[in-house]
């Protein structure tokens, strides 16, 4: 699997653009790392990008993930100031949409309007409230609903501590990880998942880091290569 992992510096919704990124004039800065890495390896190459940009002069360490699986471990262990590991909010709605597929399969539009409304009721009531919604909701006799309820439940029970989603945005804390979603395209997807593209494990390696190093702020680029060229 080919990881990517980033530092960047957040900027208010109206500012942000991920997948277009850079343009001229534009004010978000990133930096990217990007590898068939073991995750294990990822931690103390995040760190070192991370303690660049004055990482650790932070007063505040938030971090956000999906529900994979040891990931919050991998945060906690590498990045030990953080106050909070966030369930990406829009993973966690996913799993929302999928049980309001089942509950209407013919009709896409009460599929949409629940799963909005559940979604809302997530983001603003937080994981414990949609929790409960849930448990004591009046379930219709859909085939196949009561399994999929119990897959969303127990997601939620074992996430639940990670999904306050509105007191992280009253603290002004992200909720969802949509930058570095965007950026699994536009430093991998793009380069290496073109139609017949095949790649050996070594060569796949070796575009990671460039496309990682291509994609980071412009400083980072010119400078490896000034590097590269005095050397």
């Amino acid at each position: 699997m080919a990881y990517v992992g980033m530092v960047f510096n957040p900027l208010p919704d109206e500012e942000r653009v991920f997948e277009s990124w850079p343009k001229p004039g534009e004010k978000m800065r990133a930096r990217y790392i990007s590898g068939l890495y073991p995750l294990a390896e990822m931690g103390p190459l995040l760190r070192k990008q991370g303690a660049q940009v004055g990482l650790d002069r932070a007063e505040v360490w938030v971090a956000l993930c999906d529900g994979g699986s040891g990931l919050e471990d991998f945060v906690r262990e590498n990045f030990p100031r953080v106050e909070a590991v966030i369930l990406d909010f829009y993973h966690a709605a996913e799993y929302l949409a999928k049980l309001s597929a089942v509950l209407h399969p013919k009709d896409e539009d009460r599929a949409l309007e629940q799963t909005k409304a559940w979604s809302r009721v997530l983001r603003e009531e937080g994981g414990e409230v949609m929790i409960a919604v849930l448990e004591n909701w009046a379930w219709p006799s859909v085939k196949g609903s009561g399994s999929v309820r119990e897959e969303v439940l127990g997601y939620f029970r074992n996430q639940v501590h990670r999904m306050d989603y509105p007191s992280y945005e009253a603290k002004g804390w992200y909720i969802g990880s949509g930058a570095v979603e965007s950026a699994c395209k536009t430093v991998v997807g793009q380069r290496m998942k073109g139609s017949g593209m095949r790649w050996s494990e070594a060569g796949a390696h070796a575009v990671c880091h460039v496309r990682a190093l291509y994609r980071s702020e412009h400083s980072q680029w010119t400078d490896f290569w000034r590097r590269s060229t005095a050397a």
